[in-house]
């Protein structure tokens, strides 16, 4: 992995560290929300928070905001937690849940009651978007704003023991309804809502909002850097707001950065769902979805994913990054570490037809030239071989260097073999392809120094095992889904998922299991899929051997 370069938050932190602000420590969280599965997206903030947290010798926790039990399940709780270790980062003992806060967050709403800084306004949602104002016109305070510190505690304790409807009352904060920042404009610390929680079941009636929980669950729990997406730059001077109006232990500070905009890609939890639900994919781990479980499905390892964001880096401005760049990350990972097989998608029978007809070989082949503590495996050889269909041209251009009659090319790891005719059916395709072979080349080399320009893989027909391989691209055709319909579901890729099946591949894959990852000599690096089985073998392609962000970044 490259040096993992400096950047504002990092020069922010250390700052502190040098001037001895809080007592020297280093304390971060990342904070999901348990209504669907992590994203890459997530795996930026991740990776940042973690980061800074083990460079600088100090703590990280993970904590759901399970405020909003609508949509929340124990199910996304657990496969969150799963592929954050997937990812590689332990948050060791420190695991929490902003609904272990719930009876100290409605102590601490009472303590803004008794200030004078809370009340309970009876506005309906729609008189209280009315009374907000816009960005250039004031909001307008509540009718309700002005009642008693007592009327607005026993309003509360009541809408807490369930005796109000939901929806009918709020609790909010009382600050300014002519701030130019809307959030500023008396928001809302608690509803009304009954909803079975993952957790805490029917105890709560009421629950509070991410903003006012947010901030105090980081200064329960000790944080010093609350590090966000740039989004909540307008929440900040609403969360040390609550800091400053509440007796709390600790003040964190808030920085914001520019969350990861990836082309091709949604990085939205909601039209994630919304792919799932319409049936637009296969579920959450679908190979083509950003998800974490969806890139591991598809054979991404935690290793490029890690490299990818120490290449992107932190930046305080919001841009697009190529998504080439993401899989030349795996790319250089996967060339180090993926063994290399034979794998025919597009099946075409070559004939020998001077090898003898009962004979095999077993010929030596490199694991991965890349690693030569990989070792070697056998491979066998015989007179009817499997080769691509596109690796045949019958009227082929002078620059061809495949099989073409009177064409000479090298079998990887066997022999050079010259195509001699070919069989067609009755429609005129192409059947088989008849070749000589020249018995001094064993092993792909020619003693007498001539040369060959192509070299095809191949399998043995006698020996290969049929496989599914599920070709994946983009999901989607458009690098800014929805930016000219309005609609992202208008820019999905219809060939987003090939599936081809009946491919060759070699005997030793039968025993790759769901995980492995693999290159097809020729053809890119695949992963054997969750629904592969020893006697019916999946295999997603990871991705091509065509390096298109080495191309990009040597242009540039």
């Amino acid at each position: 992995m490259s040096e993992t370069p400096t950047n504002f938050i990092r020069q922010i932190v250390e700052a502190d560290l040098a001037a001895g602000k809080n007592d020297g420590r280093v304390h971060t969280r990342f904070p999901p929300e348990p209504n669907g599965y992590i994203h890459i997206g997530h795996a930026k903030a991740i990776c940042i928070n973690y980061g800074i947290a083990e460079d600088t010798g100090g703590k990280y926790n993970l904590r759901f905001d399970d405020t909003n039990p609508a949509g929340e399940d124990v199910e996304y709780v657990d496969a969150i937690q799963q592929d954050i270790r997937w990812l590689g980062f332990d948050w060791e003992d420190r695991l929490y849940y902003a609904s272990d806060y719930f009876e100290r967050l409605c102590q601490s709403a009472e303590e803004l009651i008794l200030s004078g800084n809370a009340f309970v306004c009876d506005l309906t949602p729609e008189q209280m978007k009315e009374y907000r104002g816009t960005i250039i016109e004031p909001g307008r305070q509540s009718p309700w704003r002005d009642r008693s510190v007592e009327k607005n505690l026993d309003l509360f304790r009541r809408m807490k023991a369930g005796a109000f409807d939901d929806g009918s009352r709020t609790l909010r904060a009382k600050i300014d309804m002519a701030s130019p920042n809307l959030n500023m404009r008396d928001p809302v610390i608690y509803r009304i809502k009954r909803e079975h929680h993952h957790r805490t079941g029917d105890t709560w009636c009421i629950y509070p909002m991410y903003d006012f929980t947010h901030c105090l669950s980081d200064a329960f729990e000790g944080i010093t850097h609350s590090l966000c997406s740039l989004e909540f730059e307008d929440h900040r001077p609403l969360y040390n707001w609550f800091l400053d109006n509440l007796d709390v232990p600790c003040h964190p500070q808030q920085i914001e950065f520019a969350r990861l905009n990836l082309s091709y890609t949604i990085m939205s939890k909601r039209r994630l769902r919304r792919l799932v639900e319409e049936g637009h994919v296969n579920g959450w781990s679908d190979p083509r979805m950003p998800t974490l479980r969806g890139l591991r499905r598809r054979g991404f390892t935690p290793e490029s994913i890690r490299e990818f964001m120490n290449r992107i880096g932190v930046a305080k401005a919001a841009s697009v990054v190529d998504y080439s760049l993401l899989v030349y990350c795996l790319r250089e990972d996967l060339n180090r570490r993926a063994s290399r097989v034979m794998a025919v998608l597009r099946p075409l029978k070559l004939i020998i037809d001077n090898y003898p007809e009962d004979q095999v070989e077993w010929l030596d082949a490199d694991n991965n030239p890349e690693d030569e503590s990989a070792g070697k495996r056998k491979l066998a050889f015989g007179r009817e071989l499997w080769i691509e269909q596109g690796d045949y041209l019958e009227d082929a251009p002078r620059k061809w260097f495949r099989l073409t009659p009177g064409r000479e090319v090298r079998l990887k790891h066997a022999y050079y073999v010259t195509c001699t005719r070919a069989v067609k059916d009755a429609d005129g395709n192409v059947v088989e392809v008849h070749c000589d072979y020249d018995p001094s080349t064993r092993g792909g080399w020619s003693d007498d120094g001539r040369k060959v320009k192509g070299t095809l893989h191949w399998a043995s027909v006698a020996h290969a095992i049929d496989a599914e391989v599920r070709l994946y691209d983009y999901l989607f055709r458009e690098a800014s889904p929805g930016e000219r319909t309005g609609d992202f579901i208008d820019d999905l890729n219809p060939d987003s998922l090939e599936a081809l099946r009946g491919c060759k591949l070699e005997p030793g894959l039968a025993e790759a299991q769901p995980g492995d990852r693999v290159q097809f000599l020729r053809l890119g690096y695949f992963c054997a899929d969750e629904d592969s089985r020893p006697d019916a073998p999946v295999f997603n392609r990871t991705a091509t051997l065509r390096d298109t962000w080495a191309k990009v970044a040597k242009d540039k």
